[in-house]
This record gives structure tokens, sequence and C-alpha cells, in this order.
């Protein structure tokens, strides 16, 4: 497998915010979105090449039971359910971070996916892969990168037409500094609708450091 980066830090984002996770990044991506906030996870000069074993090793030394595969698109890597399947019989719990243009077919059942769905901002907007609703459960959770008042609408019709029904675990995600996540916050309590305010607490703890 292509590795962009292995550490340990807290969660930032999801439900699970605030808990210590292990992050095995993955290098290489499908998309090149505007407000990326790891291009160097975008490629795959300077990864490393490492065997699903490895990989658990590297895990197991830090005797953490929440781990991320991440990315990049972690899906474009064959290996990915493989690793997360090892993960779960090594009894961590396992989140899978993914964009959803790629299909979630493969992955155990009991993976937590958290599914991006691009909005116009990204220069992705309908990258997301329709069928790949079939395998969103109440436990997964689906997120939206939001810049402006144009992809918090697109958000929001998304959210109504096609997640409500599979998850209540809907994210909203402001870009900062293109949105304040004050201004986000408003639209969300002026409009009444039931997603969770997603901010990166890891950057409010360490800036941008990488690794952290």
């Amino acid at each position: 497998m292509l590795v962009s980066e292995i550490f340990l830090s807290i969660q930032g984002e999801s439900s699970y915010a605030g808990l210590p996770c292990v992050f095995i990044r993955l290098a290489g991506c499908n998309l090149a979105c505007a407000w990326c906030d790891t291009d160097y996870a975008r490629v795959t000069e300077g990864a490393t090449e490492m065997t699903v074993d490895e990989l658990l090793g590297k895990v197991v030394g830090h005797r953490c039971p929440l781990v991320e595969i991440t990315g990049g698109e972690p899906l474009m890597q064959d290996e990915a359910a493989e690793l997360a399947g090892r993960l779960l019989r090594e009894g961590r719990k396992v989140l899978i971070e993914t964009n959803g243009s790629v299909s979630l077919e493969r992955l155990p059942a009991n993976v937590i996916k958290i599914v991006d769905v691009k909005c116009p901002s990204s220069g992705h907007a309908g990258s997301f892969l329709i069928d790949n609703l079939r395998h969103i459960t109440e436990d997964d959770e689906v997120k939206f990168v939001i810049a402006d008042r144009e992809d918090y609408e697109y958000a929001k019709r998304f959210a109504e037409e096609f997640i409500k029904d599979r998850t209540s675990k809907i994210l909203f995600a402001p870009v900062v500094p293109e949105l304040n996540p004050r201004v986000l916050a408003d639209w969300i309590l002026k409009d009444g609708i039931c997603v969770r305010l997603q901010v990166q607490i890891h950057k409010y703890i360490w800036d941008e450091k990488r690794g952290r």
C-alpha cells in the first residue's frame, strides 16, 4: 500500500471528535478539490510502500482503540478493505473517510463510513456515486464541506432528498476562512435543519501542523 503518513492524534472531525485516534493516511486521490487541505496526500510521489501486516504493526504499537483510514482517497487502493477488516479483527473501531466517488461495496459491514458529498465550490459537484447510498447505514456519517451559500443550499437539498432516510449523522463543515463558522451556524439555526456543525478541532489545537 502507498502510505502518506501514520500518526496518533485527537480526532478533529465527525461524531468521534475529541477522541484519541490513529490515522492511516493513504496516498493518491482521483479528485482535486479546490479547498483540499491535504494536498501532499493527493499524489503518490514520496509515499512509503507498506504491507498490510506492516501497517497493522504500526497501529498496534500505538495502543489506541480508534483508527481512521483516510487519504487522499483510500478506496483507490484495493488493500484498503482488507486493512479495515484486519483492524476490526484486532478489536479496533475503524473509521474510513472517503470522497464518495469510489464504491463502498467491498468494505466490511462494521466499518464506520464517513462519506463526503462534494459541493459546487470543490469543483467536483456530481462526483458522488449514487449507488453508494445502498451501503450507508445509520452508523455511518455523510459530510458536506461548505464554502458559501450556494454550497449550503446544495448540501441542504441533497441531504433532504437522499440522506435523511439513510442516516441522521449529517455533517456540515465550513471551509475556513472562506466561510465563518458563525455564519454557517446562523444558517442552520434559521432553517431549523438537524445537522451537526463540524469544525476541525485539531486545527484549533495545532493549527495546520502536519501529522497532528
